[in-house]
């Protein structure tokens, strides 16, 4: 399967390659990408896959990421937020989590691709865990030098770009992806106004 992932980030294509094999995927070269202004990861996802869908060539399917992470103490922020809140992403997250002893923290991503006859398929991911109290590791990208998962002593940055392409919320929700591919696909709307709602299959832990 042929997809365009509407995105410029190279290493979020690199850890979907790896976790969609079987998947040819290339990211999509524009000047400027959709704001993220859904009310939730799947609104972001699928309004870049819908762009991507009137840009692109018509035989490749569509695919659209969006992700962020949720902090308890912060009620669930910087969730939908989590690449804009602060220019200080990770320096930020640690000031406002000083002393705090509840730091548990997760991952989350939401994929939608859309194909050529807008078929619409959903996958999501979470990968649960605690932050840090300060950074460590060079590998990964994003908050990974202060994301310890669950079962693990180490950050995400220390584990590296080897353990993340495997089991990072993002690879589990490629793999959600794939078992809803593995299904009959839904028929999307392209209507403007809110999303609608579709089925999704859904890897990784939440508690």
């Amino acid at each position: 399967m042929r997809a365009v992932l509407c995105s410029s980030n190279a290493h979020k294509l690199a850890e979907l390659q790896v976790a969609l094999p079987g998947w040819e995927l290339e990211l999509l070269h524009a000047d400027e990408y959709p704001e993220e202004i859904g009310e939730s990861y799947y609104e972001n996802a699928l309004a870049k896959a819908r762009f991507g869908r009137g840009v692109s060539p018509s035989a490749a399917w569509m695919l659209g990421e969006d992700s962020g992470i949720e902090v308890v103490a912060l009620r669930g922020g910087p969730g939908l937020h989590s690449s804009r809140w602060s220019v200080r992403w990770i320096d930020e997250l640690l000031e406002r989590l000083e002393g705090a002893e509840d730091r548990r923290a997760r991952y989350v991503c939401d994929l939608v691709a859309l194909g050529p006859e807008c078929q619409e398929l959903r996958g999501t991911g979470t990968l649960e865990g605690a932050i840090g109290k300060e950074r460590r590791g060079r590998e990964g990208f994003g908050y990974d030098p202060i994301f310890v998962p669950i079962g693990e002593s180490r950050t995400v940055a220390e584990l590296g770009d080897a353990w993340k392409r495997s089991n990072s919320h993002r690879a589990r929700a490629a793999r959600a992806l794939a078992e809803a591919a593995a299904s009959e696909p839904r028929t999307c709307s392209l209507r403007p106004g809110r999303p609608p709602r579709s089925p999704r299959a859904s890897t990784g832990e939440t508690s």
